[in-house]
């Protein structure tokens, strides 16, 4: 295995340079485990351990090595199978989340990604209002996103009825295909975003064929793959452990374990990214701030009006906003004060209203 089979690129070398001055190696991180991960470079697949110089310089969990990081290694003296972690080079795009906990703490799932596969199917395991996350969580991550809608081949009415219309009108500026990984049915279509180099993840809830998808990427049965539930058509988590692979081909694959509930780290700004018809609407508002009730002028209501923008459209991308906008109050400390200040505010005039109607009554 060469670097450059691994995507390695002139950007990187660049980085990399003052890492080499130290005697150090580079390799990427293809495999995540416990404690651990496995980083592979020109020597081949080695385990890898952050040294006590790097924990002691990390500030936050998003610092350590994540799945398609590149790293800085120097070997482990006595031992050729291990190697120990200086460093992390600067991540050109990474798709991260808030990590699972009460603590508000940021999870890196993926690094240095290409193009986000958002792999959903289409025998009833599909739900917009996942793929606008999903989309959301793609943008805020830098990649490309391409739906993929699964399993056509057991749902062929689906295949070619509303559901490929309603995800266009969703994200018109990405592509959508619809495929089957078990008969290889639009995989073909693939071929501008599977270039050797070039590093592809795959995105999506449990049971929507993921692993069979990346079994027919590889040509081989790399990756186990399980029914789903008949009761639920849900599935049952193959995956369960982040993994970077190559294909034949040259194409670099990463696979994550499958997510349901996606809550992007660093959305807030791309929500409009995932909404740009949405955002293409209120932008036309006459005033900059329009909260879209009742202000003069408002685009959002007249195109609600005129049918132009669906009720349900509107409803997603605020409910997005409320979200994301959630997550930044947990992580902004002065932006939860603002917020706060700004609820204060409205109490004390609703209060005030209320006293001065009833004193007029």
């Amino acid at each position: 295995m060469t670097l450059a089979a691994l995507g390695w690129n002139d950007s990187l070398a660049q980085a990399f340079a003052p890492y080499a001055a130290d005697g150090c190696a580079a390799a990427r991180v293809t495999l995540e485990l416990k404690g651990y991960c496995e980083v592979t470079g020109a020597d081949g697949a080695r385990l890898g351990e952050c040294s006590g110089k790097f924990i002691h310089a990390a500030k936050a969990p998003a610092d350590y090595p994540a799945i398609g990081d590149w790293v800085a290694v120097t070997p482990q003296p006595g031992d050729p199978t291990r190697v120990a972690i200086q460093a992390v080079l600067p991540r050109r795009t990474k798709f991260s989340r808030r990590a699972a906990g009460e603590e508000v703490l940021e999870q890196v799932v993926a690094a240095n990604v290409d193009t986000v596969f958002l792999v959903s199917s289409l025998d009833g395991n599909h739900h917009l209002h996942r793929l606008e996350r999903y989309l959301a969580a793609a943008y805020a991550s830098g990649a490309q996103p391409v739906v993929l809608l699964n399993k056509a081949d057991l749902a062929e009415e689906a295949a070619t009825g509303e559901i490929p219309r309603e995800i266009a009108a969703i994200a018109p500026a990405v592509p959508v295909f619809v495929i089957s990984a078990r008969t290889r049915r639009g995989l073909k279509a693939l071929a501008p975003w599977l270039q050797p180099g070039k590093t592809i993840a795959l995105l999506g809830s449990s049971g929507v064929g993921k692993s069979t998808l990346i079994n027919r990427l590889l040509g081989d049965q790399v990756q186990l793959t399980q029914e789903v539930r008949e009761a639920d058509n849900k599935g049952r988590h193959t995956t369960t452990q982040r993994e970077l692979l190559v294909s034949p081909d040259g194409v670099i694959i990463i696979d994550t374990p499958g997510m349901r509930e996606i809550q992007p780290w660093e959305a807030t700004g791309d929500v409009a990214a995932a909404f740009t018809d949405v955002a293409a609407i209120t932008a036309r508002c006459k005033f900059r701030d329009c909260a879209h009730a009742a202000e003069p002028g408002c685009a959002v209501r007249a195109a609600l009006a005129d049918g132009s923008l669906d009720d349900a459209r509107w409803q997603s991308y605020r409910r997005m906003l409320r979200a994301t906008a959630h997550e930044a109050r947990r992580v902004d400390r002065p932006a939860a004060q603002q917020h706060r200040a700004q609820m204060k505010k409205l109490t004390k005039q609703l209060r005030r209203r209320v006293h001065e109607k009833s004193g007029e009554e």
